[in-house]
């Protein structure tokens, strides 16, 4: 129920080092392969599930989401199903699909690192296509009846099918978070907000791609380069991004001496740029999980006057799920792990602002009256725009492709 840190020498280790390491134990590999496992039913699984470890690899910058983990969703596997869970914090996704990409290279197929992912679209899309994934189970699943699989947001991640391959944990939108007591009031377009930037030098900045969170801005100027999602929708169009793509490289070269520091360097991830907004020197900060705000406020991190918001123009919204490498040892316990974390029972918890606030991912309709009712009694935060607000104005996410495209285009054109 621990956290295991992983250093970046350590993920360089395990992937120069997969072949001579791993291949030694695949033969001790104990747990049932995953075509017999899809055979058992659900009795058997647990069974099956029962004194494993599952190695959670997940991002671990939010202590709050760390703590839920380990000790709620971790207490509960352990007293009820003898399960451990090892959740082990990641800057980057990217780094554990290459690590199980290392290892299908070196032939280990059922003794691998890694039991469960937290990830994201672009991270399944390059699973998916390499075969990384263990697919097809997720019917097993006793809680994937509260799924509403008929919903293309939770059906398709980042326009990619889930097909049977990813389990969803939580739904999430894009929002943007000031300081109500320095700034009367916050911008309410991307227009509006790139004026503000410009007459406002030094207050503003956002994380560097490949930053999760940094991208997902660049992709909110992408798409209002675009003039809109609509342009964008449906497969990659080399044509339509070099166009939009001229536009939003424009637009952010001519802020960028207005940014913090000049812009002459960037945050490296979210949680430094929080660390700018918590400590004042920029003006905004913002999160595809707006429950984060809230949680900050109440940690006393973030002041009590803070206040989030989405734009008139929309903000991108998503769904994030757990994935099982194709060669986990211990799929079985992870399956029971995802069962768990698709339950009722544990999405309320999670969405409580004092836990997480997190939104769910499963149909609230389809819960027992007494988790329903729990659901309905949630108070939200103050600091944490209302997600049927942000909800009015939601963004689809683009398909993989244009991410890899964007991300690659900011490199060469805005972040050298």
């Amino acid at each position: 129920m621990g956290e295991t840190p992983l250093p970046a020498g350590i993920l360089i280790m395990l992937r120069s080092l997969a072949a001579f390491l791993l291949m030694s134990t695949a033969a001790f590999a104990d747990t049932a392969d995953g075509e017999a496992l899809k055979a058992m039913s659900w009795d058997q699984i647990l069974e099956e599930a029962r004194g494993d470890t599952v190695n959670w690899f997940m991002w671990g910058g939010a202590d709050n989401i760390n703590q839920y983990v380990s000790d709620y969703i971790g207490g509960i596997l352990k007293a009820e199903y003898d399960i451990t869970l090892n959740r082990v914090s990641i800057a980057d996704t990217v780094d554990v699909v290459n690590i199980v990409l290392t290892e299908k290279e070196a032939g280990v197929t059922d003794a691998g690192t890694v039991d469960l992912i937290w990830i994201n679209g672009e991270n399944f899309r390059s699973m998916k296509q390499a075969d990384l994934v263990f697919c097809g189970y997720t019917d097993a699943l006793p809680n994937n009846a509260l799924v509403n699989w008929g919903n293309p947001a939770i059906a398709n991640d980042f326009g990619v099918p889930v097909d049977g391959c990813e389990v969803p944990w939580n739904t999430a939108q894009f929002a943007f978070a000031y300081d109500s007591a320095l700034v009367a009031e916050p911008p309410r377009s991307m227009a509006d907000l790139l004026d503000w930037i410009k007459t406002n030098p030094g207050r503003f900045t956002y994380p560097a791609p490949p930053d999760f969170t940094g991208s997902a801005f660049v992709r909110h100027v992408f798409l209002y380069a675009a003039g809109g999602a609509d342009a964008l929708l449906g497969l990659f169009d080399q044509a339509k991004f070099d166009v939009a793509a001229a536009k939003t490289w424009a637009i952010l070269n001519e802020i960028e001496p207005f940014l913090w520091r000049e812009g002459q360097t960037y945050p490296n991830t979210v949680v430094q740029m929080n660390e700018l907004f918590a400590n004042g020197e920029v003006a905004f900060t913002f999160n595809y999980d707006p429950a984060q705000f809230g949680l900050a406020v109440q940690a006393g991190t973030y002041p009590d006057t803070t206040r989030s918001f989405g734009l008139n123009d929309g903000t991108i919204g998503n769904t994030n799920y757990t994935l099982i490498p194709f060669n986990s040892p211990n799929k079985a316990a992870a399956m029971v792990v995802q069962n768990l974390l698709l339950s009722g029972e544990a999405q309320l918890e999670k969405a409580k602002p004092e836990v997480w606030g997190a939104a769910p991912a499963i149909e609230i309709s389809r819960t027992s009256d007494t988790v329903q009712a729990g659901f309905a009694a949630i108070e939200g935060h103050p600091s944490v725009v209302p997600a049927e607000e942000l909800a009015k104005a939601a963004l689809p996410e683009l398909q993989a492709d244009w991410l890899t495209a964007i991300e690659a285009g900011w490199r060469a054109s805005v972040g050298n």
